[in-house]
């Protein structure tokens, strides 16, 4: 039997056709999909919301971003977030707007990827909204969470002589946007060419799947280690670490030599003549975690593989330093992604 069309479906039919085979495991949902509003119980914990907001020829570029990993990726965003309070994610609600040049295949993809990292994660989809776009897609996801009541982890908590600690690596995400945008200007060029990306695989898939750090909350927990602030890195390690700094009303200090930066990222740096410092302090979407810890978690904190401390925070408000590998003391400025930049391209 053939399929109908988006158009055939409707809104409801649509919505129906893409969430008829979810269901609910989270202790917290009462009720998912299939009324006016979801219901949750978080009972004595604190509920934790954030909201985020992926737009077509902004945030991504269907030339080469396959539906089925941005459908992955808009919730990986999200959950993110949920996990640099020291939260768990628990539901999401997703909602789209979909031009005409979608087809209902080009829709189930994209709701293949939202499902996988729901699975992945052990998230409930829980609902959200369908309607239609003049311009192309744009996808809101809303994630829900909670924390233990006490434990939540703000921006606003560091204190002086506190240490600076990132999970992962850094800039790898850019620099494997940078590798996508330079074969798509190729293949505009010349369709007959075939993209060249075998040699950068780790890059690319940090663009293009992202992965959100569960597991260091977790290690983070086991080890009784509370981060007195935290962040995401969604924006660029410059400009993330100024918001913990900013709003905690101090100054910080950040060591070059310590940035940890993945054998791939540097070379493909060097393939782009860049220093691979400039992506790793300025390079966004990497989704890693920015903390920072008292000292007296030092010892606990390098038990725990994959974490690296980088700096410190000082008491001298809006004195923000990188120190270069020559030892020279540097001004440290947010120059990561703009999310008020308008220039029509992809971060």
């Amino acid at each position: 039997m053939k399929k109908k069309s988006i158009k055939e479906l409707g809104e409801f039919g649509l919505i129906n056709h893409l969430t008829s085979d979810i269901r609910c495991h989270k202790a917290s949902t009462v009720y998912g999909i299939g009324d006016d509003c979801a219901i949750f119980n978080h009972k004595n914990r604190d509920s934790l919301v954030t909201s985020d907001m992926l737009m077509e020829g902004i945030h991504f570029d269907l030339v080469y971003t396959p539906l089925k990993h941005l459908g992955y990726k808009a919730v990986v965003v999200n959950i993110s977030d949920i996990y640099a309070m020291n939260g768990t994610p628990e539901q999401i609600v997703v909602s789209i707007a979909l031009s005409s040049k979608f087809s209902l295949k080009a829709a189930e993809e994209l709701y293949k990827g939202i499902k996988e990292a729901c699975r992945i994660y052990d998230v409930d989809f829980v609902g959200g909204d369908t309607t239609s776009s003049m311009t192309g897609l744009a996808i809101s996801v809303t994630a829900l969470g909670s924390v233990e009541k006490g434990r939540a982890v703000r921006r606003n908590t560091a204190d002086d002589k506190e240490l600076i600690c990132v999970s992962g690596d850094l800039g790898a995400s850019y620099l494997g946007l940078q590798l996508l945008k330079r074969e798509k200007k190729i293949f505009m060029k010349d369709p007959k060419i075939q993209p060249e990306l075998d040699k950068y695989p780790y890059l690319i898939e940090r663009q293009l799947k992202p992965e959100a750090r569960k597991d260091i909350i977790q290690q983070l927990q086991e080890k009784d280690i509370l981060p007195t602030s935290m962040i995401d890195l969604s924006d660029g390690l410059s400009s993330d670490l100024l918001h913990i700094a900013t709003q905690s009303n101090l100054g910080c200090k950040l060591f070059e030599d310590k940035l940890p930066i993945a054998m791939e990222t540097q070379q493909a740096a060097e393939e782009f003549r860049l220093d691979p410092g400039i992506p790793a302090l300025n390079g966004g979407e990497d989704y890693e975690l920015l903390f920072t810890i008292a000292q007296k978690d030092h010892e606990k904190i390098q038990q725990i593989a994959g974490i690296s401390i980088i700096g410190h925070m000082s008491p001298e408000k809006e004195k923000y330093v990188l120190v270069a590998r020559n030892g020279k003391e540097i001004p440290l400025e947010a120059q990561g992604w703009n999310a008020l930049n308008r220039s029509g391209e992809s971060r």
